[in-house]
């Protein structure tokens, strides 16, 4: 809103409680806090634009300890409950039944479409894997069953995918800025005309 609109006054205000409130929810997306069950990929590339965001107009933000973004993608990577990575290929114990069809049906095969879902039924390991896709991955309660049939478990979606690849590239980003490698917060007038002291730690 800020960056394409502008809006000023009165408006400022409300963003400022937007702000306020982003700032919270980011938070209590960190896993210590059980507040929220999350989808990590995105929560994590959402917590690093916004950190991004904070860093360039020099807003204050929340110190909610500890390092949001790698923490999430060391439990997508292995670091879970599980001990399950949930992108294919990586790591020695990842998803083997991707609801995929063109990893679950072996190659060379003139199955029709209706022929074609005696593969989505098999409890065979795909025959191709899509190395590097992230799956659905667990359910609220840390349970991931790595069964082809159940696509909230198994599909590797593209939005979910998008969120994978743009935090890691926020994660890995030698700019200093994250994803806002083209600058394009600092364009933004600042919401504050003095950066008040930060908050405390958010504690839920």
């Amino acid at each position: 809103m800020r960056l394409f609109l502008s809006p000023r006054y009165p408006h400022e205000e409300t963003l400022r409680r937007y702000h306020v409130a982003t700032g919270l929810t980011v938070c209590s997306y960190l896993e210590r806090y059980s507040f929220f069950n999350r989808t990590k990929a995105n929560a994590a590339f959402v917590a690093s634009v916004f950190g991004d965001y904070l860093n360039a107009t020099g807003a204050p933000g929340w110190y909610c300890g500890g390092d949001f973004l790698r923490t999430d993608m060391e439990y997508i990577l292995g670091a879970n409950p599980m001990n399950t990575s949930y992108v294919v290929g990586y790591g020695a114990k990842f998803p083997r039944q991707v609801y995929h069809r063109g990893a679950s049906i072996p190659p060379n095969t003139n199955d029709s479409c209706r022929e074609g879902f005696r593969w989505l039924y098999a409890e065979t390991p795909n025959p191709n894997n899509i190395t590097g896709a992230m799956v659905g991955g667990p359910d609220r309660f840390d349970k991931f069953e790595d069964v082809r049939s159940n696509f909230n478990y198994t599909e590797p979606s593209l939005a979910a995918n998008a969120g994978l690849v743009a935090a890691l590239v926020s994660l890995t980003s030698s700019s200093g800025f994250g994803v806002e490698k083209n600058a394009i917060f600092s364009y933004i007038t600042p919401l504050y005309r003095n950066s008040p002291t930060p908050s405390p730690p958010w504690k839920p």
